[in-house]
């Protein structure tokens, strides 16, 4: 069925970013237009770089909090694929206002600008922090708890607003709710940067790693490229049943903080062998964290025929060899 994903115009929120720039890699591999749109507020210019000279690569400088900006980039489009955001909740805790105004502000103007210029459907990143306190296991879309974090009612926010656009307007959506993505162009510097690059580059400097609590806490690890087929798959599939719903992104397994270090020493040694021998430190829990976090993938096999390739160590061995040739 990818197969078909070929000659579109696609919008990419956040097309600078982590994940938005490897959306865009994928679907000018598959011969699309893409429109990356991007404030670079977190995103990277170096991240696109090598499509600038691609003549189906368009970047729209703007911002999801500007509606006309929103209407620009989704003029003569056929589909959005949202992944603009501000992440992280710690982020989210210090500056919730802020946050507020570009996950739900912003996606509600991207909703806007795609019913106004008739996008055929809205892709967009929905996050696992929507689980919130429920404690079943593993987590299943329809079983939700109270959000922890300023971050988590924004992402929570965002697939109610969808789900009144589909009911109300028509607009196709599908929100996929991703769990600790990580892989290639993800940032390891910053007050904010996810785990994964970050213990790498830590690790690759020698330096001691710190891991929030006792190691013990779990997370369903999700490389990008099982992403990237998530959101390929959304785009499209005709089965009526699998649009206006929201899906757990994930490889359906879960790791330890302490089974993610041993990992990556394990991989980082094999190009240097001192850093088996760095010592890995432990502190506070952090404020809004939850203890586990496992996905059900059911839903998104049975309807998207989603298929993950990648485990965490098969994902964390190509993680490592890129930070390794980059870094």
């Amino acid at each position: 069925m990818l197969e078909d994903l070929s000659q579109k115009k696609i919008v990419v929120t956040g097309g600078a970013g982590f994940i938005g720039s490897n959306l865009c890699e994928a679907l000018l591999d598959r011969n699309n237009t893409v429109i990356c749109f991007d404030n670079f507020s977190t995103g990277k210019r170096e991240n696109i770089s090598d499509f600038l000279t691609n003549s189906n690569f368009t970047l729209i400088e703007g911002d999801i909090r500007n509606l006309s900006d929103c209407l620009e980039a989704t003029k003569g489009c056929d589909f959005v694929l949202h992944q603009a955001a501000l992440g992280s909740v710690p982020r989210s805790i210090k500056d919730p206002i802020t946050s507020n105004a570009v996950n739900v502000s912003g996606f509600l103007n991207m909703l806007v600008a795609s019913k106004e210029n008739e996008i055929k459907r809205f892709v967009y990143a929905a996050s696992s922090s929507t689980y919130g306190d429920s404690e079943s296991m593993p987590k299943v879309e329809d079983v939700i708890g109270k959000p922890l974090s300023p971050y988590a009612v924004t992402k929570y926010v965002n697939e109610l607003y969808a789900d009144v656009f589909s009911k109300t307007y028509g607009i196709e959506t599908i929100g996929l709710r991703y769990f600790n993505v990580f892989g290639r162009k993800q940032d390891p510097n910053g007050a904010y940067a996810a785990v994964i690059p970050k213990f790498v580059s830590q690790l690759m400097k020698g330096e001691s790693p710190v891991i929030n609590g006792d190691g013990s806490f779990s997370r369903d690890f999700t490389y990008i490229d099982n992403v990237i087929q998530a959101n390929l798959l959304s785009l499209v599939t005709e089965n009526k049943s699998a649009v206006n719903t929201v899906y757990n992104v994930a490889y359906g397994d879960r790791n330890t903080l302490n089974d993610l270090m041993s990992f990556l020493k394990e991989y980082l040694s094999e190009y240097d062998e001192s850093i088996t021998n760095v010592e890995v430190k432990y502190g506070k829990n952090r404020v809004g964290d939850i203890p586990h976090s496992h996905a059900s993938i059911i839903k998104a096999k049975k309807l998207l025929q989603y298929n993950p390739q990648f485990s965490l160590q098969k994902g964390l061995k190509e993680a490592v060899k890129w930070y390794w040739e980059n870094l």
